[in-house]
């Protein structure tokens, strides 16, 4: 750690001494009014390389940074203005120097000899990438990096100006429906010219004058020339050695571009743990879904029932991969797009995690427990979307989408508990899931225009549980209790315990829109919506006796319900009015919504419901303080409905330590939600700021009533009259010097849970603050580093017990591109926790490569590759969550060393 720091200051110092002088002054016209957004280029004479550049403010100023003693040539232009061109030479002293353009005539055109590497038209900022490029690069990814103003978070997604990216495309045509995680991972560097970040993003052109956009953000990917019509990509392949087995790779990614169509394909085929999408992203991958009641003020929670597996992806003893997509679009004609892709991804995954909890409030007497978990892990996932688009004419749009997707997920486990001894248990689910969306988009004349989107849902899951545990039927065990109140037998050795469940759900979501535009500055918007959902719920648990025998156990808790048959029907029929207004720097947009609500769920013969109206008001607040600087601000009412699981009275099962029973007579929650988001990109001083605070509070949450029999638990659920609240703040500042760039990141999150446990209410309040600052350069020539600094606490009060976790992790990432032809890449991660206790723990990760190609236009490299370089043998962890305190150890994949080829097309 000190050696870093030590390495940042002599960084730093060596910045500040560096030789270079300051141009700066206003770029103007004749009458010396200033220009806004004017280039200016500093071309170096010696070596004919871009040496500088810059972008004009408002008032027309601009700076560049030169070595001294040079001769430079500087190119002055502006949209409609003769480009201005003179030979400049630097001395010791900086430079002062104002610039007046005339204006262009046709005939004394002067060609510039280099591109901007930042360009800004309109809406739309354009980076041409090969400036920013150092010659490392390989993938998408790593030119993302490069840029400013651009951040890859530690989820794989694009952020810009700290707006996640919600969609990317590939010479204007969606890449797997505009994921950007595949997109990033598996693009070649060498097939990208132009990154053009697209603020204000609106797929449907009509609607972009009459909603609010600020938030949407899409990626344009431009390719260079010589890359359409023809396939591009490449293919890799690789074996290693590891201590326990061989290691293999094979990673085909084939990309094809025409005006008419392109076609993609990504594979991957390995054993050595790297993951191209993770069971969360495909589980989490909506295909470009976005319900129409998103902003309606209802939430209704369909649930999820897929397997909670032991680790993550990344984590774990052994992780094989499979992955074969395709991706397609075709435009037969100016009026008509179809598009489509295809992905199957397969995993098998041994993990082993050793943990020791401790359970809140430890006057109510629940033990710690310390356990040590493997597992071993397999999954199947497959999805499918196809999709329409229809634009005869300006004024008329039709979409229509579908996607399928069906999984196969299983996990066998192995638990020994310090508390409850030996378990095994087998988790087993075949869900599968239909989704279609229809849009239509009319415009009747310039002053009205409808929108009609509508979604339908039907999702299918049949998870399937088997608990086995040893029992002494002549002594007393940790689960004995718990075994008689689920009414099982008790005299043989074993309890096998298994639980069948089945959800079935459908839901319409729909809304009409009626936009009538007042002015050039105003206009109102109706909505009309409706949210349509059932759900259908079975479970029922039985226990195998000795002899092979099923027992349909009655418990003698719930009164006596270990079954479930419910049915679950919601509605919510709306009414929306909203009122947009734009006037100097503001654009204001007041509204709410009036909504019937429906509920109604029947169980054991007995119906329960609940239909009741409540409005809800929305605002929002722009302040659009320069064209790169804003300020918005939001407050929104929502109301919360729980799915059918929480309203189920029969016990479930959620393992064979955690018990739950619903309440049929659940009622909505609601939350207050206000947010304040201030953004600046700034390309005069190259300062990109960016924050965000949010305050939420609820009311009437649902929140789960637990009590403990040693450390298995039983809940139920109720509205709580206690308000739960949390408050975050996050903010970036990112700033470059010349060839470095310097940010600071930092993050405060507060929140305040209300928990019912043994009968007794508490108060759990849980603060976490994290800072990140950070240095990367950009050189050219001379190897590049990219140094970051993380550093975490977290305080969690849960009732009598308060903790505290620190964790310090440096990293630093090298990078050199050496003769025209090495490669060489090393990233290092040094991660200490303090448990606040006087305890710490610690590990490091490094991993390292060294490739080497003829030349940057070579069809063949060769790579070999060192992952684990420390041979570490596990990672830990340390959190909180409301019911207890854990520091668990994950154990993950040995050092790997792998040669790899790759072939470029």
């Amino acid at each position: 750690m000190k050696r870093i720091f030590c390495f940042t200051l002599f960084l730093l110092v060596g910045l500040n001494t560096y030789g270079q002088v300051t141009l700066q002054g206003i770029v103007k016209d004749s009458l010396n009014m200033p220009f806004d957004l004017a280039n200016v280029v500093a071309i170096n004479q010696e070596t004919s390389g871009l040496e500088s550049y810059g972008i004009t403010d408002a008032e027309g100023r601009y700076k560049l940074e030169l070595g001294k003693n040079g001769t430079y040539k500087l190119q002055v232009s502006y949209v409609g203005m003769k480009t201005y061109e003179e030979i400049i030479s630097t001395l010791e002293e900086d430079i002062d120097k104002d610039f007046t353009l005339q204006p262009q005539n046709a005939l004394d055109e002067v060609e510039l000899i280099y591109e901007m590497p930042v360009n800004i038209q309109g809406d739309t900022l354009v980076y041409n990438a090969d400036t920013f490029n150092k010659g490392t690069e390989r993938k998408l990814e790593d030119v993302l990096e490069n840029l400013p103003g651009v951040e890859i978070n530690e989820d794989g997604q694009v952020e810009v100006e700290g707006k996640v990216v919600n969609k990317l495309m590939v010479n204007g045509k969606d890449f797997f429906d505009g994921d950007t995680k595949l997109a990033t991972k598996n693009i070649p560097s060498k097939a990208v010219d132009k990154i053009q970040v697209l603020r204000n993003y609106s797929e449907v052109g009509q609607m972009s004058s009459v909603r609010n956009n600020q938030d949407n953000v899409a990626l344009n990917i431009k390719l260079k020339e010589g890359k359409e019509n023809f396939w591009f990509g490449d293919v890799t392949a690789g074996a290693g050695v590891a201590p326990d087995n061989e290691l293999y790779l094979l990673q085909p990614k084939l990309f094809y571009y025409s005006p008419k169509y392109s076609l993609n394909f990504i594979g991957d085929v390995n054993n050595t743990g790297e993951v191209a999408l993770t069971r969360r992203d495909i589980r989490n991958f909506g295909g470009g879904f976005r319900a129409p009641s998103s902003s309606s003020g209802t939430n209704i929670n369909l649930g999820d029932n897929s397997l909670n597996f032991l680790t993550s992806q990344g984590n774990a003893l052994q992780i094989e991969n499979k992955l074969a997509s395709g991706n397609f679009s075709y435009s037969p004609n100016k009026g008509l797009d179809l598009s489509g892709f295809l992905i199957y991804n397969s995993s098998r995954i041994l993990s082993r995690e050793t943990s020791f909890i401790q359970f809140t409030n430890p006057e109510l007497g629940i033990p710690d427990e310390a356990t040590e978990q493997s597992s071993t892990e397999r999954s199947n996932q497959a999805l499918l979307k196809l999709s329409a688009s229809y634009q005869p004419n300006m004024n008329n749009q039709l979409d229509y989408d579908i996607l399928g997707r069906v999984s196969n997920d299983a996990q066998n486990q192995s638990r020994i508990s310090s508390v409850i001894g030996a378990t095994d248990q087998v988790e087993q689910v075949k869900p599968y899931s239909i989704n279609q969306n229809i849009n239509y988009y009319y415009t009747l004349n310039e002053n009205n225009i409808f929108a009609f989107e509508a979604q339908h849902l039907f999702k299918n899951e049949d998870p399937f549980y088997n608990a086995i545990l040893v029992n002494d039927p002549d002594g007393e065990d940790a689960f004995d209790s718990t075994a008689e109140a689920l009414g099982l037998d008790t005299s043989i050795t074993t309890y096998d315990i298994n639980q069948n469940r089945r959800i079935k759900s459908n839901q319409l979501d729909a809304k009409l829109d009626y936009y009538n535009l007042l002015n050039a500055k105003s206009n109102i918007n109706l909505t009309l919506g409706v949210i349509l959902s059932r759900q259908e719920f079975n479970s029922d648990i039985f226990q195998f006796l000795a002899d092979g025998s099923q027992l349909n156990p009655t418990p003698t808790i719930n009164d006596g319900l270990a079954v479930n048959d419910t049915d679950y029907n919601f509605s919510d029929i709306y009414l929306g009015l909203h009122y947009r207004l734009k006037t100097g720097i503001f654009t204001i947009t007041p509204g709410f919504s009036v909504h019937a609500y429906g509920n109604k769920n029947i169980q054991f013969g007995e119906t329960f419901k609940d239909n009741f109206f409540r409005v809800l008001p929305d605002f929002e607040t722009r302040l659009q303080l320069k064209k790169s600087e804003s300020l918005t601000v939001r407050y929104n009412m929502r109301n919360q409905f729980t799915d059918v699981t929480r309203l189920a009275q029969g016990l479930v099962l959620n393992n064979f330590n955690s018990l739950q029973f619903g309440a049929p007579d659940l009622q909505n929650a609601l939350s207050h939600n206000v947010s304040l988001l201030y953004s600046s990109f700034n390309l005069f001083n190259y300062t990109n700021v960016f924050a965000r605070a949010a305050y939420t509070s609820n009311i009437d949450q649902v929140r789960s009533l637990t009590s403990f029999d040693n450390v298995i638990r039983t809940s139920t659920f109720f509205n709580s009259a206690f308000a739960d609240e949390n408050v975050s703040v996050f903010g970036r500042v990112q700033r470059t010097f010349g060839k470095v760039r310097a940010s600071l990141n930092a993050n405060f999150n507060y929140s305040k849970i209300n928990q019912f446990i043994q009968g007794q209410q508490s108060l759990n309040e849980g603060y976490t603050q994290t800072y990140t600052p950070g240095l990367r350069t950009n050189f050219k020539v001379a190897p590049n580093i990219n140094l970051r600094y993380r550093y975490s606490v977290t305080n969690n009060n849960q009732g009598s017990r308060e903790t505290k976790f620190v964790t310090n992790a440096p990293s630093a990432e090298f990078d050199a591109y050496i003769w025209k032809s090495l490669t060489v890449r090393s990233n290092y991660t040094y991660t200490n926790q303090d448990l606040g206790n006087g305890d710490s723990q610690s590990f490091q990760n490094w991993d390292a490569s060294l490739a080497y190609r003829k030349d940057r236009d070579a069809k063949w490299e060769y790579e070999i590759k060192a992952t684990n370089l420390l041979d570490i043998d596990s990672q830990v962890r340390n959190n909180a969550n409301n019911i207890s305190v854990f520091t668990s150890e994950t154990f993950i994949q040995p050092r790997f060393l792998t040669f790899r080829v790759v072939y470029t097309l």
